[in-house]
């Protein structure tokens, strides 16, 4: 298996498999819900060469993988054992109420998004298509793209029964049997003639009933496309499957339990769950278009220019169910649509970053991240190129903000849920005009959008030093210093302070390099900060030397002053044990450097590489002052 190397070492530095709740993933990143997030190694995995970096964000706990996230996927469920039908465990309490929606809206959507996609690009090449003259609405291939592009979203609550039901912590075929019940064709036909009478007369409920079900009302609504009745009849359908669990007897479960289940949620879901989920989708639906329609320019500007922001945090899912409830009772949905230029704005700052860095490393991981937001898969431009460096970033959320405006000045619209990028295009055909004045202004913003992120990058998003071959790049700590540049693990400085050669010192054992070779600080700052992310192998009781395994291997010694093991720990107070596990910058030691000098002993620290004989190189910083955090030492294999 090609990924089961990295599987392993994901599953381990999130804390082990009995650490996790449950795993899920979207377009690029591993999505966990962690036990305890504090037992992750959080460093360690943003240091490994698949890992673009971790988020936390939502209740998630977010490894950002990349294009390969579903192969990497499967075999972290391969590696774990997880069961891909197992219920989620209950989130832990202090889990917020925002946290918690978010967490079952992007559990719910994120496994269908990819044939959402495909189907919705499907759909868009067809309507485009018919727009260029190239097909008849009455030719038949015309009717076969067309029922491919409509199969996932007309039937949706079948997909979505599976899904919801699954995270609800219920049997999925049940929740596919409820969703197509919701879809029965012959059911549609039922109102074709007189109603039995009318409910809710003179009101907006207004409706008519046809059928009854025991002599109680059934109100008919079309569920064809609809999100909110399926995912509340599915919450519903969990809680009664698992209650009859409890009290049907282990012989007869497999049938009874689900028979049972499905003679209850069925009638109340047509009777109750859906009138009230439709109507509640229906004042969902024209309450953002009310929003909307008070200022599209507005609100363009706000998630066009926010919606990577959103996308970071985790927070566009609070948006895709509204979307998707907008496509199918309005027809059309401009909230999404708003957010269409903010990756083109991404590639352009990706374009001028290559253009204009020296750095050679940046230039390189530059071009498959211009490619991928080409596509609009832009998390490698955005936690690889332009969030790193910061400004680059800034830029491409102005150009998609202005981008934003102009879609909200023609009030451009999705049309169907389709590909992203470029893919995303025939998605704002509308179906009756065609390529009308809303379509051409989407080809406008991203293409303002675009050269707003480029141009405003290339002249100020790149300060020189960014500019020049020691420039920072992505997953490495910035470098100051060319001599670091060639190691591939970094030791950084565990204090601030004046560096010295080894050879300065008059501890011999430490001068001659017998301990391992590295290099010594003069700390004008009493504070030890942890050098790499690992373990605490020795703790001195006298608190004034520290042993660290970094996670990546390598044995450092750091030793506070010379003979300082004399105090007996005196003017020294340690802030972890021997065996603790701990990540890079966290504080170590404190010691008091004016008591110890005038107790008559030398401050000066030295950082050792104990087994330097495993490393062909042990490179040192040529800085004379460093900062606690910055690069100390790189060791090259």
């Amino acid at each position: 298996m090609k990924y089961e190397k990295l599987a392993k070492e994901i599953i381990e530095n999130v804390g082990g498999r009995e650490n996790i709740n449950s795993v899920v993933h979207c377009i690029t990143r591993l999505r966990f819900k962690l036990k305890d997030e504090s037992k992750a190694n959080t460093e360690v995995l943003k240091d490994m060469d698949d890992v673009v970096t971790v988020m936390k964000s939502a209740g998630q706990y977010q490894v950002v993988i990349g294009n390969q996230v579903p192969d990497v996927y499967k075999a972290v469920v391969e590696v774990g054992g997880f069961s891909s039908n197992a219920p989620v465990e209950e989130e832990s309490g202090d889990t917020n109420l925002f946290n918690r929606f978010i967490d079952v809206i992007s559990s719910i959507f994120t496994p269908i998004l990819g044939v959402l996609a495909a189907t919705g690009m499907i759909k868009g090449l067809n309507a485009l298509f018919v727009a260029l003259g190239w097909l008849d609405t009455t030719s038949g291939t015309y009717q076969i793209l067309n029922a491919v592009g409509d199969s996932l979203f007309y039937f949706f609550p079948i997909f979505l029964g599976y899904t919801a039901i699954k995270k609800f912590g219920g049997s999925p075929f049940i929740g596919m049997a409820i969703g197509a019940a919701l879809v029965y064709p012959a059911l549609s036909g039922v109102t074709a003639g007189e109603p039995l009478y009318t409910l809710f007369s003179g009101t907006i409920f207004e409706s008519p009933v046809f059928i009854t079900f025991l002599g109680i009302p059934v109100i008919l609504m079309s569920y064809a496309s609809s999100v909110i009745p399926i995912i509340l009849a599915a919450f519903f359908a969990a809680k009664v499957e698992n209650g009859f669990k409890k009290v049907v007897p282990d012989v007869v479960k497999a049938f009874v339990v689900p028979f049972a289940t499905l003679l209850v949620v069925v009638p109340v879901t047509f009777m109750l769950i859906g009138p009230i989920a439709t109507w509640a989708g229906q004042l969902l639906g024209q309450g953002t278009m009310f929003i909307f329609n008070l200022s599209p320019i507005i609100a363009g500007l706000f998630i066009g220019g926010l919606w990577q922001v959103f996308v970071i945090f985790g927070l566009h899912w609070g948006l895709v169910p509204i979307a998707i409830n907008n496509l199918a009772v309005q027809g059309s949905d401009p909230i999404l649509g708003m957010m269409f230029a903010a990756s083109f704005a991404q590639i352009g700052a990706v374009l001028a970053v290559y253009l204009k860095i020296k750095n050679q490393k940046l230039k390189t991981l530059s071009v498959p991240a211009f490619i991928s937001g080409i596509f609009g898969v832009t998390e490698p431009a955005i936690y690889g190129i332009t969030l790193p460096l910061k400004k680059p970033f800034i830029m491409s959320c102005i150009g998609g903000a202005v981008g934003g405006a102009i879609l909200g000045f023609a009030k451009s619209s999705l049309f169907m849920v389709g590909g992203l990028g470029i893919f995303g295009i025939p998605t704002y055909i509308h179906p009756t005009e065609g390529l009308n004045f809303a379509f051409w202004a989407v080809l406008v913003s991203i293409t303002v959008a675009f050269i707003i992120g480029f141009v405003l990058t290339y002249l100020f998003g790149l300060s020189k030093e960014k500019t020049a071959a020691d420039a920072p790049s992505p997953k490495v700590v910035v470098q100051k210093d060319e001599a670091l540049l060639v190691g591939n693990q970094i030791v950084a400085s565990p204090m601030q302070g004046v560096v010295k050669e080894l050879s300065e010192l008059e501890d011999a054992a430490f001068s001659s390099g017998a301990l391992g070779k590295g290099v010594a600080i003069e700390p004008t700052e009493g504070k030890l900060y942890a050098p790499v992310s690992g373990t605490v192998t020795a703790l001195f009781s006298t608190k004034h030397a520290v042993g660290i395994t970094a996670d990546s291997g390598a044995e450092i010694l750091i030793h506070i002053g010379m003979n300082t093991v004399q105090l007996n720990g005196k003017h020294f107070t340690a802030h972890v044990e021997q065996g603790a596990q701990i990540e890079k910058g966290q504080l170590l030691i404190e010691f008091d450097i004016e008591a110890i000098k005038q107790a008559g002993y030398e401050v000066v620290t030295p950082v050792v590489i104990t087994d330097t004989e495993k490393y062909t190189n042990v490179n040192t910083t040529t800085d004379k002052k460093i900062k606690w955090g910055e690069p100390l030492i790189s060791l090259e294999v």
